[in-house]
């Protein structure tokens, strides 16, 4: 019988567990995009996860999101991340690192840079700038001629991930950011081939996996998806038929994992189940929503197909979370103040279950 505890091969990999640690950005990264000691230490206290999955690594400064996050597009930015992926390593886990282009999710104060999306059109709500939180600016809508480079961006900061020591990467392809913006109805309202019909709005998604998997091989690349999701505004009217074609032309690439967040209905998830060949990764509650993922949700997902099973907020005040799954011990609460707020606290101060004697 298939548990969360079982084992299992994803890629070159060997999972001792089905339990991955999803991707959540802490913004602790130093000037520069630089990972910091404390990011070693952060990662690898939770390093008894089946997998990792990193922040969200921005793949250029015109992709950066927010501030204080990290970047893989500098031969500097790519040492800083070696001590974060040995300290992984050593402690017997392993790591992928998540490439998110934030498009029209950014401001110039973050910047200096006007941010980019398919089309000029600004996400819903606030961005978070260093002068606090402001509203999200008009994006400039990109050259069809400009498009390619940044599918391409996520395939150049794949190269420096595994030249770092990530075991591989996740696009992100969800949640409102670049390749999502694309995959919507109404952040997308292009006319040339990367807009209009299902086909046009897969295809800068489908270039930019494409581009990363000959980069450093599809069995190092995985892509994270929100089928529906609503994100920053963003709305996907035909998200079955939209997510089914996408899968398909996935599917041609051979990629490490599918990543979906349980942003529809389930009978929607498990039809994308069924148009998924490969490994898939389920994050079975809404991001950010009500209720924490935990081993019954995680059960339920494996009965209906899914591979692996991703815990975001429980891996924050749990390090040792596969092992309190695993034996029946409390979860300890997050405390959602200390989640940006940077520093230690709330960040490395969460302990390992301790036994009474």
């Amino acid at each position: 019988m298939t548990t969360l505890f079982s084992g299992y091969r994803l890629g070159g990999l060997t999972l001792p567990n089905r339990a991955v640690m999803a991707p959540m950005s802490r913004v602790r990264a130093a000037a520069g995009g630089l990972a910091t000691p404390s990011m070693a230490a952060y990662y690898a206290q939770r390093a008894t996860a089946g997998l990792i999955v990193s922040e969200g690594v921005q793949p250029s400064l015109v992709g950066q999101s927010n501030p204080g996050t990290p970047g893989l597009y500098t031969a500097e930015q790519a040492a800083s991340w070696r001590a974060v992926t040995d300290a992984v390593h050593v402690n017997g886990g392993r790591i992928f690192a998540q490439l998110m282009h934030g498009g029209r999710v950014s401001h110039p104060d973050t910047t200096g840079l006007t941010p980019v999306g398919p089309s000029a059109v600004a996400a819903t709500g606030d961005v978070f700038t260093p002068k606090g939180p402001q509203p999200a600016p008009v994006p400039r809508a990109l050259e069809t001629a400009e498009v390619p480079g940044h599918a391409e961006a996520y395939a150049q900061a794949a190269r420096l991930a595994v030249d770092a020591g990530f075991d591989g990467v996740e696009l992100h392809g969800a949640n409102g950011y670049l390749i999502s913006q694309f995959l919507s109805s109404n952040a997308n309202l292009r006319t040339d081939r990367y807009g209009g019909t299902v086909a046009g709005r897969i295809r800068f998604a489908v270039e930019a996996a494409e581009a990363t998997a000959d980069a450093v091989g599809a069995e190092r690349t995985g892509i994270r998806l929100s089928p529906g999701g609503v994100f920053w505004g963003v709305r996907e009217d035909d998200a079955v038929e939209l997510n089914t074609a996408l899968l398909a032309e996935l599917a041609r690439l051979g990629l490490a994992y599918v990543h979906l967040e349980a942003t529809a209905p389930e009978d929607v998830l498990t039809a994308l189940r069924r148009a998924w060949p490969g490994t898939l990764i389920v994050n079975p509650v809404l991001p950010m929503g009500p209720k924490q993922a935990d081993l019954a949700a995680a059960d339920h997902w494996l009965a209906l197909g899914a591979e692996l099973i991703s815990f975001g907020r429980a891996f924050i005040a749990n390090p040792d979370l596969v092992e309190r799954l695993r034996s029946g011990l409390p979860v300890a609460p997050v405390d959602e103040a200390t989640y940006y707020q940077g520093g230690d606290a709330g960040y490395l101060t969460y302990p390992a279950y301790h036994h009474a004697a």
